[in-house]
């Protein structure tokens, strides 16, 4: 008795080797269990790629944000911008309100002009910031996905591997713990890979969303500072506003 038990303890092992499992699988959970390591890769790419980024975005926006809070004029930021990359979104924003300003110079600064400028230059940073923040969640509806259809993925592997398994069992006639086994991990290994791909998924999805939504607050308080500055200097008597092209 102990002989069998000890041969076919190493059997059992090899056989719940993840490379093994794949291996022994059939052509339709294999499928299913290359599709769910190709998600799951795609994932972690995309969850490194935002989270380096953000991180990145947020710490040059606390400066922007510092120094303009500190009294930096609005019409020298330019300057602060020179060494920014051009796809940074408090660069895209900034340079969209500078350029329509600059549309905006040859006019008769009248009261009604003024408060029209305003509104035109208000608008044109909401779009450049919407722009620029559905830039930054592109790719996220792809970590939803995974996350909500990977472990259904899984599961459908699950079963038909735990299908293939009754399968051998009518066939085989034999519902030994040898031949029910294999399969049966098979299809579990298929859900868990299901799991793998859909949990990271879905803790990062609505950790980099938050992150955004931080992030685009930050963006519409530097809109504001612009905004209030701008209106500060249209109001100026006989005085043109000091802003200009970066």
């Amino acid at each position: 008795m102990s002989d069998p038990v000890s041969g076919a303890a190493p059997a059992a092992a090899h056989v719940l080797s993840p490379v093994e499992l794949f291996l022994q699988a059939d052509s339709v959970v294999k499928t299913v269990m290359i599709l769910l390591v190709l998600a799951s890769a795609w994932g972690w790419v995309v969850i490194f790629n935002k989270l380096i980024r953000l991180s990145v975005l947020q710490k040059r926006a606390a400066k922007l944000l510092k120094s303009v809070q500190e009294g930096l004029p609005v019409a020298t930021l330019a300057e602060s911008f020179d060494k920014a990359p051009a796809n940074d979104p408090f660069v895209s924003v900034y340079k969209a309100m500078i350029e329509e300003h600059a549309r905006s110079a040859d006019l008769i600064y009248t009261d009604g002009q003024r408060d029209s400028l305003q509104e035109r230059i208000h608008r044109v940073a909401h779009l450049a910031s919407s722009h620029a923040i559905d830039q930054l969640q592109s790719q996220l509806p792809g970590l939803a996905t995974i996350g909500a259809v990977a472990p259904f993925v899984g599961l459908f592997g699950t079963v038909w591997g735990i299908m293939n398994s009754f399968q051998g069992i009518a066939a085989s006639n034999n519902t030994s713990l040898s031949v029910v086994a294999p399969g049966i991990a098979e299809a579990l290994f298929a859900t868990a890979l299901g799991l793998v791909a859909a949990i990271p998924a879905v803790v990062f999805y609505n950790r980099i969303g938050t992150d955004i939504s931080k992030y685009s607050k930050k963006l519409s308080a530097f809109i504001n500072v612009f905004e209030i500055e701008l209106s500060r200097q249209l109001s100026k008597k006989g005085e043109r506003s000091g802003l200009r092209v970066a």
